[in-house]
Formats: structure tokens, C-alpha cells, sequence
């Protein structure tokens, strides 16, 4: 099952150079997101970046609550990364609605779409932070990678096979490199 705050975690990933790619940089990347993820188009672009910030922040904390994961060098600060979550959550009001003649009813209202994109992306993350999801929160440890991802068995080190990969070949690498160096030959 997909999770949505997951998800926008994920639009930051390595460039496979020395850098980072930000899928919803651009007004044309959020709406190819949002359409990815089957979500009705939104010009509340700055305000998910913002609520992402905070996200990868929180994920951050959650899993390595020190030092910072590897392109969060920057990240928000525990208080500030909550607040901003908190209040996105909030742009939805749960009201009481009396069904004539005895019945109550709850419907959900938002104050415009941004709201709901923001709250339903907030209710994920709030979702994967403080239910059993937390323990399967994991930053891929592979070389450059600077996603999260849910750990689907407890042997699962990597985001992906591929990064399981890069990480052998570096292993490797680094190990022959330093034979062919010298630094580990015999006299």
C-alpha cells in the first residue's frame, strides 16, 4: 500500500553524480507527481515542499535521531519540522452534522483543495510516525541514496536492489583498491 508522505519523501533522490534531483522542482514535475500518485492537480507546489522539508526532517529524526542523514544537513529542528506537520494536518475540520432526526453524522471540510493536499500528505506522514510503521522507517545507507523506505522484512538493508548493488560494487572496489595500494599487503 502506497504511503503518501512516503511518496513526497521521495521526490528527492541522487542525481548519480554528486548532487540531488528534485522531482517537483518545477510547476510540471508537481503535476506529473501529483498525477503519479492519482491526486488532482494543485498550485500548492511551495507549500508541499515546505510540508516535505518538514517530513524528511521528522523521518530524519526517527530513524538516525543523530547525526542528520546525508542531504539533511540542513534539516528543520524537531520543534519547527512538528509545527509545520501539525498545522497542515489542521486544514481539515471534522464537523458534527445532525441527520434529521436523531443521527449525527461527521463530515470532513476543507477551507480550499490545497488544504485537503497538504492535510491528506500530513495525516500520512502522522500515520507512519507514530503507528508500527516507525519501526520499519529505515534511510537506505547505500552510497549517495538519500531516500526513506519501509523495511518489508527484517533482513531488507536497501531501498531498492539497485542500492544493494552500488553498496557490493563500492565494498568491493574500496577493498581492491586499497590491495593494489598497498595498504594492506604483507611484507
Amino acid at each position: 500500500m502506497r504511503n503518501l508522505a512516503l511518496e513526497l519523501a521521495r521526490t528527492v533522490h541522487h542525481d548519480g553524480k554528486d548532487g540531488v534531483i528534485d522531482d517537483i522542482e518545477t510547476g510540471q514535475g508537481f503535476g506529473e507527481w501529483l498525477e503519479s500518485q492519482g491526486l488532482r492537480p494543485s498550485r500548492a507546489r511551495e507549500k508541499v515542499v515546505e510540508l516535505r522539508r518538514a517530513i524528511r526532517a521528522l523521518f530524519a529524526h526517527a530513524v538516525h535521531p543523530d547525526p542528520p542523514a546525508k542531504d539533511d544537513d540542513g534539516r528543520l529542528s524537531l520543534d519547527i519540522a512538528l509545527r509545520q506537520l501539525n498545522k497542515a494536518a489542521t486544514g481539515v475540520l471534522r464537523a458534527p452534522q445532525l441527520v434529521w432526526p436523531d443521527e449525527v453524522e461527521y463530515r470532513e471540510t476543507f477551507a480550499d483543495e490545497s488544504h485537503q493536499l497538504l492535510a491528506e500528505i500530513a495525516r500520512s506522514a502522522i500515520d507512519v510516525l507514530s503507528g508500527p510503521d516507525r519501526k520499519r522507517l529505515k534511510a537506505c545507507p547505500a552510497p549517495r541514496c538519500v531516500k526513506y523506505f519501509l523495511q518489508a522484512h527484517p533482513r531488507q538493508a536497501w531501498c531498492k536492489p539497485s542500492c544493494g548493488n552500488r553498496a557490493r560494487v563500492g565494498r568491493y572496489y574500496q577493498r581492491h583498491h586499497d590491495v593494489s595500494t598497498g595498504s594492506d599487503s604483507t611484507p
